[in-house]
């Protein structure tokens, strides 16, 4: 047998099941389950000898998802598959980019060349990009990046009138004025403090942008979820039309999601990151890059089975 196969990691099965009809591939099965003792189960059920296997992994709530990945893909190559590839829709561990203090953990670097090791490729939607010019700064394998900012620009002008679309600090106004440009709204970007992972404080740049119109709140990320209420906190003194809170990947740390719905926010995500405010759907452009796995150049294989 030849061709793509793609198997989903547990919670990764709507993803996965969208890109096997998208793509010229079909879906594949696994079983995992742990033992008593919490050690990982793990079989492939399909066979994937001399197939280019795609396995789909969000890397949400990492440390109890990157070991069981890396047993499927060496046991995928243990088993004889062509190529072996990661989806990762949310790629985890790319916050901690250099060493703030003396004696950290650089944890990007170091999760980037376990997952180079393992796999022969990766797909995934804007990572975390901060100090980093590219994936390629870290993965030693090739990469390709998709972004889901005409997504969400679609969404928008299908279900916003009257927008500003807003940016949580000076670094998302090439991002945002972007996406502002395509729904043809204006955009303003806030001015942000961070003191800690929970201590933010925020200003608007611009309310001349703001007034009258239906606040877009956008991010990359909501984990924490502080600078959003930040911003809540200064749109509803303001009085304005009913906030829109709209990230890429929903992480929701600390019950975030339901702390944005009582400040009074609609909140959107894309469905890169399973959760119950998944509006705007990722699998095609995810299966755009993957395209055909058996031919595409740069998903040659680099590691020897």
């Amino acid at each position: 047998m030849s061709g793509l196969i793609v198997i989903a990691m547990p919670g990764n099965e709507a993803v996965a099941q969208g890109l096997a009809r998208t793509l010229p591939g079909e879906i594949g099965a696994i079983e995992m389950r742990a033992f008593p003792d919490g050690e990982t189960y793990l079989r492939f059920v399909s066979d994937v000898a001399g197939r280019s296997v795609a396995i789909v992994c969000t890397l949400a709530q990492p440390n109890e998802k990157i070991l069981p990945l890396i047993f499927a893909a060496v046991t995928a190559r243990e088993l004889g598959a062509a190529k072996i590839g990661l989806v990762a829709p949310y790629l985890g561990y790319m916050r901690q980019d250099r060493r703030f203090k003396p004696g950290e953990a650089v944890t990007s670097r170091q999760v980037a060349q376990l997952l180079s090791t393992a796999f022969d490729w990766l797909v995934t939607i804007d990572p975390h990009l901060h100090r980093y010019s590219s994936l390629d700064d870290i993965y030693s394998i090739p990469t390709r990046v998709v972004h889901a900012a005409q997504l969400i620009s679609e969404w928008i002008r299908q279900n916003v009138k009257n927008a500003v679309i807003i940016g949580p600090d000076s670094e998302s106004e090439q991002w945002v004025s972007a996406v502002a440009k395509e729904v043809g709204v204006p955009f303003t970007v806030m001015d942000k403090t961070r003191r800690g992972d929970r201590d933010v404080s925020i200003s608007v740049k611009n309310w001349d942008a703001v007034e009258q119109r239906t606040p877009v709140l956008i991010d990359d990320i909501i984990s924490s979820g502080r600078t959003m209420l930040e911003a809540l906190r200064l749109l509803t003194a303001r009085r304005l039309p009913g906030p829109i809170c709209i990230a890429v990947h929903g992480l929701f740390a600390d019950n975030s999601d339901s702390l944005l719905t009582q400040a009074g926010a609609r909140v959107i995500t894309t469905n890169s990151v399973a959760h119950n405010s998944n509006a705007i759907d990722v699998t095609g452009i995810l299966a755009s890059a993957i395209g055909n796995a058996s031919d595409a150049i740069w998903l040659r294989p680099i590691h020897q089975a």
